[in-house]
């Protein structure tokens, strides 16, 4: 179950030659996979692809009617390794995966085809998410390509511009037998528009077709001594052929005038943001002609010498707006121009900055700087720096943290009150949303170093009375903890425990199924449990908790395994469906029950006003959002008290953690009935009658005592 449906997509999928496509960049790149003949697809889902993902897991029928092969891969490894089917039949194949985090997994598949080469046209659809409103560390996949000799493509963010270089990277691929990198970053998968459509192609070539006549080519094998040629062949044969096709296909673009003294060498991606700056030093309009000569280079790797000194010739300065550091282009670029003989002076990171996103008010800054420096003439007019409105201290952060209801703040409010138990203890976490466990208000988590590595970062503690805690969740587990972590706990016996968050999907990517879910999906196979696997590799404590929310048996299961006598790894598997694919999945069911006049019953819960204490425990034990604060009503206290806001799911955690950890009684549950039926009515009725015979009888004996 993915966070949301794609049938009016996918309806889109189907347009033919001539009509309109409308809709967001990573969908056009679906179309124009289908356009382009593409044989299989695979990937691992994350932000900003997860729709190329998702689209073609709901697109069955389709991909079945054009002979399509697609797979929903474990791991980015797994989708690397797919590229294999291109290495000796002419298969177009595409594979997706979230930026480097993504390349980093599938780094040894990628050398491996990248060295032996392909025949069938080899994509790689990256995601690239870089900026303050990144998830991953800040790194770009530009390195790997000129490591392992792949071509990167960085197009301009509009759709017709990023359709086309879909079907000419395929091209690019089979014209130099290289695999070639798309980088979408962020803006670019969400940026909406139109292109043209063309008929969706059938392949040359199935998957299946292919299958049945093997074709064996040993040259293509990493092996000696084919593997010594392939660096010779890389250099020789296929970036010669990659330059060529570049260049006659004019893959790169120009914009603005034809000539100048100066001008700007930009990545394609960046495009849209270095003239929204232009637009707004008034040298450019909203269409992109600019006042001054502008080189796009939608292939960011290889640079092509014979562009390059074309446009840098009789100019005296070239900006080049190149996001992220090392400057690898502007380096490049340097090296290109003086063997051109140039003069032209390249200016990149000494007036934009060496690091960070490249937004159009930061390119704006580094705009004017150039100008000033290398046509004062055509530079802004020098203001002084004005106070900001507010400092940035008056602005509230507001860091990541769990959803309402989410079933993973239950067990770090059991791991604190058995850490307030047994004393600290180290916390190797993992990625996934137990990750935001490290912010208030829990505090817990010591490291964290790679999807499904939460156990083995915590291998190299060997506890002598204090055992470490890894935090995995059921994603990262499928993805690489298994072997990774598990299976060499295992082998080590390693003595500590590891919390399995078992949230039913890949929830953070998206909420899509794994191999452990509930669903039972078509063509897949789900409901594989993670103790079953665990116990299968060697593990002999381990336990599952089948409702997080029962935040004392939490604490208890934590604090059994953290105090066993039994030596060697231990797994605790913490069950409860995601809440927000849970809500997903009611809302609908809820709404339309409650349109049609059934009998509807939702739970929430609520604080006593007149027993809080006002403490604000339950607040620093949950954090949940719908937990919050409000004027005390009793004109003798002053701690304002703690309060439950509408936003509650009625998950209970907030009662559970006040009950564990003997706070206070001040938690109620109500039971909200829309539509209800005469029993319902009849025992309102009853209850209100009680209620107010006991008041009544409560003011008479007050009204008694006055006398």
């Amino acid at each position: 179950m993915a966070e949301r449906s794609f049938k009016a997509e996918i309806e889109q999928l189907r347009l033919g030659d001539g009509e309109t496509f409308h809709g967001e960049g990573i969908l056009a790149v679906t179309k124009a996979l289908l356009q382009a003949g593409v044989a299989y697809v695979g990937g691992y889902q994350g932000s900003p692809i997860s729709h190329l993902m998702d689209v073609f897991a709901d697109a069955s029928e389709l991909m079945a009617e054009l002979g399509v092969h697609f797979e929903s891969s474990a791991s980015e490894a797994t989708a690397a390794a797919m590229l294999a089917a291109s290495v000796n039949y002419p298969l177009r194949g595409a594979v997706a995966w979230k930026s480097v985090v993504g390349t980093n997994v599938a780094s040894d598949a990628l050398s491996n085809v990248a060295s032996g080469g392909v025949t069938g046209g080899a994509l790689i659809i990256l995601g690239e998410d870089y900026g303050e409103g990144s998830s991953i560390m800040q790194e770009r996949t530009h390195a790997f390509a000129m490591k392992s000799q792949m071509w990167l493509l960085d197009p301009r963010p509009g759709l017709p511009v990023i359709v086309d270089m879909v079907e000419q990277g395929f091209a690019l691929s089979e014209a130099s037998n290289t695999p070639v990198m798309l980088e979408l970053r962020v803006r670019a998968c969400h940026v909406t528009g139109s292109f043209v459509a063309k008929d969706n192609r059938r392949p040359r070539l199935t998957v299946a077709e292919a299958a049945e006549a093997p074709v064996r080519d040993t040259s293509r094998i990493v092996l000696p001594p084919a593997n010594f040629l392939h660096e010779v062949e890389k250099i020789e044969q296929r970036w010669p052929a990659a330059i060529r096709f570049v260049q006659e296909r004019g893959l790169n673009e120009h914009f603005g005038t034809a000539a100048d003294e100066i001008g700007i060498i930009v990545q394609g991606g960046l495009f849209n943001s270095l003239n929204r700056a232009l637009e707004l030093l008034g040298l450019s309009d909203a269409y992109g002609n600019a006042a001054l000569p502008i080189y796009v280079l939608n292939v960011t790797y290889p640079l092509i010498p014979d562009e390059v000194r074309a446009f840098c010739a009789g100019k005296r300065a070239v900006l080049v707006v190149e996001e992220g550091q090392p400057e690898f282009i502007e380096h490049e670029l340097n090296t290109l121009v003086r063997r051109a003989g140039l003069e032209t002076r390249i200016v990149g990171k000494e007036m934009l900055p060496r690091a960070g996103e490249y937004g159009s008010a930061v390119i704006r800054e580094g705009l004017a700087a150039f100008l000033r420096a290398h046509a004062p003439e055509r530079a802004p007019a020098e203001t002084a720096a004005s106070a900001p409105a507010l400092p940035a201290a008056a602005v509230p952060q507001r860091p990541a943290g769990f959803c309402t209801g989410c079933p993973e703040r239950p067990i770090f409010s059991a791991m604190k009150l058995v850490q307030k138990e047994l004393g600290a203890f180290h916390v190797s976490a993992d990625i996934g949303c137990h990750l935001f466990s490290i912010l208030p208000p829990f505090h817990i988590g010591n490291t964290t170093m790679g999807y499904g590595l939460g156990t083995a970062g915590a291998s190299a503690f060997k506890p002598r009375d204090r055992r470490a805690i890894a935090i995995m969740g059921d994603g990262g587990f499928w993805h690489n903890g298994l072997t990774s972590g598990i299976g060499n706990a295992v082998f080590n016996q390693d003595d500590n425990l590891t919390i399995i968050v078992d949230n039913g999907y890949s929830a953070a990517t998206g909420g899509q199924d794994i191999l452990s879910s509930r669903a039972k999906p078509p063509n897949r196979k789900t409901n594989n449990p993670i103790e079953k696997a665990v116990r299968g590799i060697g593990i002999g404590w381990a336990r599952t908790m089948t409702r997080t929310y029962d935040v004392a048996g939490m604490r208890d299961a934590i604090r059994a395994a953290l105090t066993s006598a039994e030596k060697g790894p231990k797994v605790l598997v913490a069950q409860s469906e995601c809440q927000l694919n849970r809500q997903r999945r009611l809302k609908p069911q809820l709404a339309k029950a409650m349109k049609a006049g059934e009998r509807v019953v939702r739970e929430r819960f609520g604080v006593d006003p007149d027993t809080c204490t006002g403490d604000h425990s339950c607040i620093r034990l949950s954090g949940c959002p719908s937990l919050t604060i409000r004027p005390n009503p009793d004109p003798l206290r002053q701690d304002p008290i703690a309060h439950v806001e509408n936003s509650c799911v009625g998950c209970g955690v907030c009662g559970e953690v006040s009950h564990a950890a003997i706070l206070c009684p001040s938690f109620y549950k109500a039971r909200i009935i829309a539509n209800p039926d005469r029993r319902d009515r009849f025992r309102q009725r009853l209850r209100g009658w009680a209620i107010g015979a006991l008041q009544r009888r409560a003011t008479r004996r007050i009204a008694a005592r006055a006398f």
